[in-house]
């Protein structure tokens, strides 16, 4: 497959490009940003590639059968809808978009177009998430009852530099809920199994001067009966990334790499995994993503692997949506 990249930030120079280069079939042959600095960057890294400021120039001189979208949010739209009506299989960072509306669109457009489109959740694909996901379906921790996921961070990533800024501009996609949220919403309904949410109660938080969230809490019910919660935070002493998952039989806990499950008799196992340093990048993981990918373009548009994302996607958002709404309304349950 001939690829190319729209957006070459830090994100797609150290985790997209090297997950790419993973995948014997697939060669990222156009670089589109519309900042110099970064066009030069992709010079330095890939031999051969052609660059390109505009995207809609990029698409009309290239023969590419897909498109890696990792711009920032706000841009995802229009970004998207330009490679699949270009023809283009489209992979996309999260978020896919900024609104159900939006995301209708590209879905139906994608249909109409016979193309996949998917977006990277790249969390599946950390060694502690693909165990704790093994043991439920093992049946180790039996019927699930309750997740927890925090995120716990001491700024935004990437703070202090020019690509990080969109992520405290709610005009740009920003804010907690939108780049840690969407990862923990998807992870929740992947862990449970495809359960559908039933309901969403949150509190956001923003700082002085700041126009977006920076603190999350929110409560979510599944349909099953099993409860969730996610905190998120940009206040946060320390970095920390860890999970809660308890069943009728066990429970398992995740601090960073480390995994510990203990049942019900009291007997703790240790399911630890080696994984690389916990950046913002998680160049380890998108290796993952992007054979994951590559087998939904082979499957055709009616892959099972891109019905399943986008079906993740689209909870993420929808949690996400009623999150805020939510919030406004002083964390009123939301039915969804």
């Amino acid at each position: 497959m001939r690829g190319a990249i729209s957006g070459f930030g830090e994100v797609a120079a150290r985790a997209h490009l090297a997950g790419w280069r993973t995948r014997e079939n697939v060669a990222i042959a156009a670089i589109h940003d519309p900042i110099s600095e970064r066009r030069h960057e992709a010079i330095r890294l890939i031999k051969n590639v052609r660059v390109y400021d505009d995207l809609e120039l990029m698409l009309d001189g290239e023969a590419l059968d897909f498109v890696d979208v990792a711009s920032p949010p706000g841009l995802h739209h229009v970004a998207v809808r330009a490679a699949l009506a270009a023809g283009a299989h489209v992979l996309v960072e999260k978020p896919l978009a900024l609104t159900l509306g939006e995301f209708d669109e590209l879905a139906a457009l994608a249909a109409e177009k016979r193309r996949v489109l998917m977006c990277v959740h790249n969390w599946k694909y950390a060694p502690a998430y693909a165990v704790a996901r093994r043991a439920i379906e093992d049946g180790r921790l039996g019927a699930i009852r309750f997740v927890s996921i925090d995120r716990l961070r001491t700024e935004p990533a990437g703070a202090g530099g020019s690509g990080a800024k969109w992520r405290a501009l709610a005009a740009s996609g920003g804010g907690i809920l939108i780049d840690h949220g969407w990862h923990v919403f998807y992870l929740m309904y992947w862990l449970l199994g495809g359960e559908p949410p039933a309901s969403v109660s949150a509190r956001l938080e923003s700082s002085a001067g700041v126009d977006v969230d920076d603190v999350a809490d929110v409560r979510i019910s599944f349909g099953s009966g099993a409860l969730s919660r996610a905190h998120l935070s940009w206040r946060a002493p320390v970095r920390r990334t860890s999970a809660l998952i308890y069943g009728e039989r066990g429970s398992l806990e995740i601090e960073g790499d480390r995994v510990m499950l203990t049942g019900r008799s009291g007997k703790v196992e240790d399911l630890s995994v080696a994984d690389m340093a916990d950046d913002s990048y998680h160049s380890a993981w998108f290796a993952g993503v992007a054979a994951e990918f590559e087998r939904a373009v082979a499957e055709g548009t009616d892959s099972p692997v891109a019905n399943r994302n986008l079906a993740e996607a689209r909870v993420a958002l929808m949690l996400i949506d009623a999150a805020r709404k939510s919030s406004i309304n002083n964390a009123l349950e939301m039915k969804l």
